[in-house]
């Protein structure tokens, strides 16, 4: 008898025979992103947590959803602090299966909805933040959101400032109406984008919420819970659409704001909508290096790696519906390595 044979180990396809699902893919996403100088850096992005789920925001996820995203994190993922993850790549020394959280803009139920469950399971977030929105203003994208909501009209009739008629009966017909209207405005110069957005909004004529964005003291209050907090310009420009000295001066205006808030330094930035080259380029990115941020994040879809530009490192939101899909999902995305020039 070959006791050699006998002495070996089972091959893998044997010791993952009676594995669970959950088990296998936390075994996959181990030998995707193993510890070290292989590793690979997933970085979700939120924007808004709601207390419940609203037809007119269906890309957004409520807190129920959001606990149990949390939840399949923690449970599978090593999750860190975005400053500290950054470094762990850098450094190759990452362990494996890492993954870090952030959210963009400055929304309130960030504070008021994320922040509970993210404590709960001890995770930490990175928050970016666009300063100008900060104690009761509302991004332009919202403001047509809300407008569109509250139009006591069957159809929107905005043929005086050039964008046509839109019916609005149904609440579906509002959600396709302000989508349709922000992916119209989004790439226009920021002046123009302001004029149609106000004009919506005096054509509308009802009162817009003034509480959708964060207040200094909820800025501090995730400061003081351990939070990070990033730049993201101060009025959220596309800055491919901006001179250089604007943008400089937007990205700059923002940083400042925070640093003053929060007593503390500010060295990560996120890209303003963030696919590279149609919203910001190559000179941006020099330009947030030459400003001395540690890194950038944009939001072009994959994994870091050690060979990642920091200055555009991606991330990604998964939509998925039940913790298996979202699971996989994350899985899935270490396969993805995203060079950006």
């Amino acid at each position: 008898m070959n006791t050699e044979v006998l002495g070996k180990p089972r091959p893998p396809r044997q010791r993952t025979k009676n594995m669970s699902p959950t088990s296998l893919l936390r075994l996959a996403a181990s030998q995707l992103s193993p510890a070290g100088r292989r590793s690979r850096l997933t970085i979700l992005i939120y924007h808004r947590v709601l207390s419940k789920p609203d037809a007119m925001l269906e890309g957004e996820i409520d807190i129920a959803a959001f606990d149990w995203q949390m939840d399949v994190l923690a449970r599978n993922f090593n999750v860190l602090p975005l400053v500290e993850a950054i470094q762990g790549l850098r450094a190759r020394s990452l362990p494996a299966r890492a993954a870090a959280i952030t959210f963009d803009d400055g929304y309130a139920d960030n504070v008021e909805n994320a922040l509970p469950v993210l404590t709960r399971y001890g995770l930490v977030a990175t928050f970016f933040i666009a300063t100008a929105y900060l104690n009761g203003g509302r991004m332009w994208n919202d403001s047509i959101i809300e407008a569109v909501r509250s139009s006591p009209e069957p159809m929107l009739d905005l043929s005086s400032l050039d964008l046509g008629y839109y019916p609005i009966a149904r609440v579906d017909e509002r959600r396709e109406t302000a989508t349709a209207l922000i992916r119209d405005l989004k790439h226009r110069p920021q002046a123009e984008r302001r004029r149609l957005t106000e004009g919506i909004c005096e054509i509308v004529g009802t009162e817009l919420p003034a509480s959708l964005m964060m207040r200094d003291e909820q800025v501090r209050d995730l400061c003081e819970a351990g939070m990070g907090i990033g730049a993201h310009t101060a009025t959220h420009p596309i800055l491919a659409r901006l001179n250089a000295q604007e943008a400089r001066s937007d990205i700059v205006l923002g940083r400042e704001y925070l640093a003053t808030l929060t007593g503390q330094p500010v060295e990560l930035f996120a890209y303003p909508n963030g696919f590279p080259q149609r919203d910001y380029t190559a000179e941006h990115v020099k330009m947030v290096r030459d400003l001395g941020f540690k890194a950038a994040v944009s939001t072009a879809w994959g994994a870091g790696t050690v060979d990642s530009d920091f200055f555009q490192l991606p991330r990604f939101t998964p939509w998925d519906a039940t913790p298996w899909r979202f699971l996989l999902r994350l899985v899935l995305n270490y396969r993805r390595k995203t060079q950006l020039a």
